[in-house]
């Protein structure tokens, strides 16, 4: 665009706000689109600004260049929605580059009609891979419960730790584990790195352990931790008194 194209696109503007051109404007105007034709495309991008109402009711519309450049690309991108390219037998690489140059400016510039129906993937699966789905533990679309409760559980629900209620500490789906105790910042317990391992056991399908079974575990543990720590007691050498004599 050079400035007497930029002069005519700023009276075509001055319809819609009253402004007054001038020579400036005009070459301040051809500086900022030089690489945007005056077409029908540019004067549609000024009636789509001036259509739009503005956020503010009592805000005053007043285009500038880089509304003009980002409206027409908008009106262009939209010929091109439904657009595929169709290819020709034993093209080369460097023949697609141009035949898909040339379709896209061609549908883009309005100069042929852009496609009017979108592609659609037609037919059902069959009854061999259903058959197979089904095999491996599909159950259909999944039916959100009828109550609130279920219906927020099924949004939220995930794979892994997280996707189960906590059943040592409580914490919901979605929300990590905590740790004992509470805070003034940490009302509800501080958040722990890693879940607790009897949910990571309901998440992996296996049974909670009982009182009896914990209650063993953590003897099992002491007893580990008591017999680490005699075995590094005898490895601690005796302590070497240092007398005047022998200094």
């Amino acid at each position: 665009m050079n400035a007497k194209e930029a002069a005519e696109l700023l009276a075509h503007c001055s319809g819609f706000d009253n402004r007054q051109p001038s020579v400036a404007a005009a070459v301040a105007w051809a500086s900022a689109l030089h690489d945007i034709p005056l077409d029908a495309d540019t004067k549609a991008a000024v009636a789509a600004y001036y259509t739009t109402p503005p956020k503010d009711p009592d805000a005053k519309l007043w285009i500038l260049p880089h509304h003009v450049r980002t409206l027409r690309t908008k009106i262009r991108n939209g010929r091109l929605e439904n657009f595929q390219y169709e290819p020709i037998p034993g093209e080369t690489t460097a023949e697609y580059l141009v035949r898909l140059r040339g379709q896209v400016q061609a549908i883009a510039s309005g100069r042929v009609a852009p496609p009017t129906g979108r592609l659609v993937l037609e037919g059902a699966p069959s009854r061999k891979f259903m058959a197979e789905l089904e095999a491996r533990g599909w159950e259909g679309n999944r039916i959100v419960g009828d109550t609130a409760e279920e219906a927020l559980a099924d949004t939220i629900r995930r794979s892994g730790p997280l996707g189960i209620p906590c059943p040592a500490c409580g914490a919901a789906i979605g929300r990590p584990c905590k740790t004992p105790g509470a805070t003034d910042k940490q009302p509800l317990g501080k958040p722990r790195q890693k879940p607790h391992s009897a949910r990571l056991r309901a998440a992996n399908g296996q049974p909670n352990q009982t009182r009896d079974e914990r209650a063993a575990q953590e003897q099992r543990i002491r007893e580990m931790s008591a017999r680490h720590l005699a075995r590094h007691d005898d490895d601690i050498p005796d302590a070497e008194i240092i007398t005047e004599e022998t200094a």
